[in-house]
């Protein structure tokens, strides 16, 4: 199972509404307590973030060096 923005969106509401129970995918999960809602909103961050980063082009550095030596 992916991790998306939207399971990121339904943990939020739930910390925000005070319930302990979400809905993933047709699968409901009731957490035991918010301590374990907010560490699985804080993996599910870490997913969500992880994947939309693309790795940009990388730093390239060049040494030029004459027939002088200069």
């Amino acid at each position: 199972m992916a991790l998306s923005q939207t399971d990121l969106d339904a943990l939020d509401s739930a910390i925000a509404s005070g319930t302990l129970s979400v809905e993933f995918d047709g699968r409901k999960i009731t957490y035991q307590t918010t301590a374990a809602l907010i560490a699985a909103r804080n993996h599910v961050a870490t997913v969500v973030n992880a994947a939309g980063r693309t790795r940009g082009p990388g730093v390239f550095r060049f040494n030029f060096t004459t027939s002088r030596g200069d």
